[in-house]
């Protein structure tokens, strides 16, 4: 399942960095694998990943749950700046898996809110994707 789980992740990862709009919104730099303190914001952060069994009776398939985390120390108007890009990117994407299918991805709910430890302002993307 692991390789299913890589292919995909690696899928979303070439279509967001390869994008000129979002680069200018989170820099060279600013996509991650975790927010650790102390990086420059803004940034975007895969958060958690769940993947589950989706088999039918003649096909193997995959559900994805995937959290990806825009990050901004300038606002929440920075951060859903952010979260807007990545989901025009994303939602409905054709993306090219090695040795998969994807069959769908989709936006499911996006939420903003301020981190009180931090200050910062984070807009949490949600999408569910189905891989076979």
């Amino acid at each position: 399942m692991s390789s299913v789980v890589n292919a995909f992740l690696a899928a979303v990862q070439a279509r967001l960095i390869s994008h000129a709009g979002l680069a200018t919104l989170i820099g060279p730099s600013g996509m991650r694998d975790r927010r650790a303190s102390g990086l420059d914001l803004p940034a975007l952060v895969l958060g958690a990943v769940e993947c589950r069994d989706y088999s039918t009776a003649s096909e193997a398939g995959f559900e994805f749950l995937l959290a990806l985390e825009a990050w901004s120390g300038e606002g929440r108007r920075a951060a859903e700046a952010i979260a807007d890009a990545v989901r025009g990117l994303l939602d409905d994407a054709d993306l090219a898996l090695a040795g998969h299918r994807l069959v769908s991805l989709r936006h499911r709910r996006t939420v903003s809110r301020r981190e009180a430890k931090t200050g910062f302002f984070v807009a949490e993307l949600s999408f569910r994707a189905v891989v076979e």
